[in-house]
Order: structure tokens, then C-alpha cells, then sequence
């Protein structure tokens, strides 16, 4: 795979990027499609948001289990949002502000500056929001709603 162009974005390191129960992902910047893919973006601008698929090109190796920040219990990787993966792609769904040529504003940023980008996809869903399930994190956000 190649990258398709790059993020740019306010968050610099990991430190930075909100984690945790409640954290909000609001930071705005910028997705950079290369000028060979320009083209791509044709008519992109009617959607209200896109799903991302990056690289966590700054992760090192993966670890099957952990601890997410949003709880204190232990979860497989792929009931997780970690950059300890097998294969180290993520996917964010972001909210299109505006198109400039091939920079597209983004608000919903949670991506570190430089990052590549593979691919960007309209978000669409037909899934009701009664019929979503949160699995653990609804389990984890209970559990501190109780604590306070």
C-alpha cells in the first residue's frame, strides 16, 4: 500500500491526542491527498463526513491484550482502538469542513501531524443508533458514572 497524502494536524506527539471516557476528538486540520490522487476527491464535498483509514506509522510491534485509558481492565486488541496491532491501520471518521483543491478541512482530528493516509471513504450508515451497541466502554462509562 502507498500512501494516498498525509495529515496535518495540532496534535505533535500521543500525549497530546484526548484518550479516555468522554474524551472528545474536536481538533481540526487537514487531509492532503498527493496531486496524483487529486482526481479522487471529485464530488467528495456533498458528504458531511468521511471515514480515514491511516497508518499508526509511529507504533512499534503489538501486543494482543491490554488496558485501554477508558477502562481499567484488560481487552483484546481488536475490541480496542490501540495502535499495538497486527497490522498498524486505523480508521477515524472525521466531519468535512470545506475542500481547497486537494486539502480537505477536517474537524474529528485524532491523527498526529505527518501521518500517512491510505484511503478515504464517504461515511454512510444505515444502522439505527438503537440498535448500536458499545460492548465494554458502555460497561466501563457505567462503572465510573457510579464512581462520581
Amino acid at each position: 500500500m502507498q500512501p494516498i497524502g498525509y495529515v496535518r494536524s495540532p496534535h505533535q506527539s500521543t500525549q497530546d491526542v484526548p484518550k479516555g471516557l468522554g474524551a472528545k476528538h474536536e481538533a481540526e486540520g487537514t487531509l492532503e491527498i498527493l496531486p496524483e490522487f487529486e482526481s479522487g476527491l471529485l464530488d467528495i464535498e456533498g458528504f458531511s463526513h468521511l471515514y480515514v483509514i491511516w497508518v499508526f506509522d509511529r507504533s512499534e510491534g503489538f501486543s494482543l491484550t491490554g488496558t485501554p485509558p477508558s477502562d481499567d481492565r484488560p481487552h483484546g486488541v481488536f475490541a480496542t482502538r490501540s495502535p499495538l496491532r497486527p497490522n498498524p491501520i486505523a480508521l477515524t471518521v472525521v466531519e468535512l469542513l470545506s475542500r481547497e483543491g486537494r486539502v480537505l478541512r477536517v474537524r474529528g482530528i485524532d491523527m498526529l501531524d505527518g501521518t500517512p493516509i491510505l484511503d478515504i471513504k464517504p461515511y454512510l450508515s444505515n444502522v439505527p443508533p438503537e440498535k448500536l451497541r458499545r460492548g465494554w466502554l458502555a460497561e466501563a462509562e457505567a462503572r465510573a458514572a457510579a464512581k462520581s
